[in-house]
This record gives structure tokens, sequence and C-alpha cells, in this order.
């Protein structure tokens, strides 16, 4: 009998768990025998070259969120490959069937639904995993969370994401290009190392990239709870809304701890960059 596009999909991705080199070149395969979609690896690419620097996807100490999340998207996309070229059986996922709709007709918007449905996916599904984590991993979860949301703002809904400078929106968000990377790669915002180091939240903050700064907490904080919003809509999945709490994300950061989300640093800097965008 010949087997699924999600059962051999799922044997592809049991093939690369334990390489995390074999999983970066999995999700290369995707796009590269279609030079119409190969330029949209970029910002897919980048990030996993993150995480294998950082040693999240590590078989040995690695992480089980991480790796567990990156394999779901892993499994999306091998799975609507397989059937965008024939196999038999029907979409397993949401996720897969928003990767059919962007090999049919790519573009930008298609590609931010089909990557994120699948991010998303992940995270609801392994929120078990979260307990495993130490703190300040816990954080930049919900930080990488909230970073790709806008990302996907930015294009579709620019006028939330940047106000009056809605018009930058398809540039800075069109993850083809070295725009999306302020939003995207994430390297001058996560760190390079896991297990993190043990220090207190209070001086990773401190420690942020001044550009970062301005971006994460001019630009994007003051719109959170539309993000999240938008976002379940643009999805479907009402879920993705409930891990949005008074204007704070709350995934795996504790509501508690809400005060990491405002700062009293740059506040002339931060200030200017709120109301340029608003």
């Amino acid at each position: 009998m010949t087997r699924s596009a999600a059962a051999r999909a799922g044997e592809m991705v049991a093939a690369v768990r334990d390489d995390p080199g074999d999983r970066l070149r999995l999700a290369a395969a995707f796009y590269e025998d279609r030079p119409g979609i190969r330029a949209y690896r970029r910002a897919e690419i980048a990030f996993m070259k993150w995480q294998i620097r950082c040693g999240v996807l590590r078989a040995t100490g690695g992480s089980p969120w991480w790796r567990a999340v990156n394999e779901g998207l892993l499994r999306d996309a091998a799975e609507a490959d397989l059937l965008f070229n024939g196999a038999p059986g029907d979409a397993s996922s949401r996720g897969v069937s928003y990767w059919l709709v962007f090999l049919k007709a790519p573009s930008p918007e298609h590609w931010y639904q089909a990557h994120n449905a699948s991010i998303v996916d992940g995270y609801l599904r392994h929120r078990d995993l979260v307990a495993g984590e130490g703190p300040l991993e816990r954080f930049f979860m919900d930080v990488a969370l909230l970073r790709v949301l806008y990302a996907h703002a930015l294009l579709v809904r620019p006028r939330l994401a940047l106000g009056r400078l809605a018009f930058l929106g398809p540039l800075l968000g069109d993850p083809r290009r070295r725009g999306a990377d302020l939003f995207l790669s994430l390297k001058d915002v996560l760190p390079d190392e896991y297990p993190l180091p043990k220090v207190g939240i209070e001086k990773v903050l401190a420690d942020e990239n001044y550009l970062s700064r301005i971006v994460d907490y001019g630009v994007i904080a003051p719109r959170i709870p539309e993000l999240y919003s938008h976002a379940a809509a643009d999805l479907g999945e009402p879920r993705l809304a409930e891990l949005c709490v008074d204007e704070f994300p709350v995934y795996a950061w504790p509501y508690e701890q809400r005060h990491v989300w405002r700062t009293d640093r740059s506040p002339l800097a931060i200030a200017v960059a709120r109301a340029v965008v608003s």
C-alpha cells in the first residue's frame, strides 16, 4: 500500500532528528529546486543557523522544546511538498494546508501564513515542554513569537505595524529581502548559547542591543495585543490570542513578571519612535 504524504514526511523528519546539519539541509531542500521560491528560504535558514550555532537542536544537551517546534515546521513543509508532487493523502494540519497554498501561488503573504501557522502550532502543541526550560529561555520564547507575528503584520497589516510609516511595511516585511532580517533573523535579539548563563533578567535587558531596544519597546510593545489578535484571525487559530493577557505575552513568561515588557532605559529615543509610528 502506498504510504501517505503525512507518513512519509514523518519518516523524513525522523531520519534527520538527531543531526542539526541534516535538519538544515532538509529545510533548504524545500526551496532549492524551485527557482520561483528560492529567495524565500532566507529568513528560515538564517534562523535555523542560529539554532544550530547556539546548540538548541543538539540531540544531546539541546532543547526539547526548540527541537520539537523545529520538527513541526520541517514536517509540515515536507508533507506539503509531497502532496504538491502527487503523493496520496490530505493535509494533516492547518500548517500543511497553508504550505500547499504557498507552493501553488508563491507570495510573501502566503509564505508568512504557512511559516507562522507551523510555528504557532508548534508553540501550542509543545507547551508542556516549557517547564523544562530555564527562566531566560522562557522569556526568549515569547520574544521570538512576538517578532515573527510583527514581521507578518508588517506585510499584511502595515498600518497596524508602522502607523504613519505603513508604506515601508511591504519592504521591511518581505521575507525575501534584507529588511526582514531585522525582525526575522533574531541574531541580535537571542543569545548564541544554550542553556543561557545563570544571570538575572534585568542584566539581559540592560545588555540588549540599543537598536533592538528601540524597536522592541518603541515600535512593537505598544502593539502587542493587536498583533496577537490579528495573527489569531489571519491564521484561523483563536488560541493564539490567549497567549497575550492585558497587553503582555504569557506563553512561557509569567504574567506576574510582566514588567519586562516595559523599560525606563532610552526614554527619549523610545518616545520618538512611538511618536513617529503612531
